[in-house]
């Protein structure tokens, strides 16, 4: 896997896994809608570890910079 994803976004990603972390674990966001935002706050994260959004392979995308 090349990387394509720029340490900015990887930070980005991060923090929106944060927030989503936060709103679930303190009940302001429960249900469905919070289960969603932690398993999307899961795959930010691992894609933040890897440096690689599979996505953007798919649509020839890349926040990084050679």
């Amino acid at each position: 896997m090349k990387r394509n994803m720029s340490d900015i976004d990887r930070i980005v990603r991060v923090a929106v896994a944060a927030l989503f972390a936060y709103l679930y674990f303190g009940g302001i966001v429960t249900g469905t809608l919070g289960i969603v935002l932690v398993v999307l706050g899961v795959v930010f994260l691992l894609t933040s570890v890897v440096s690689f959004c599979p996505l953007y392979t798919l649509f020839k995308f890349s926040t990084h910079k050679n």
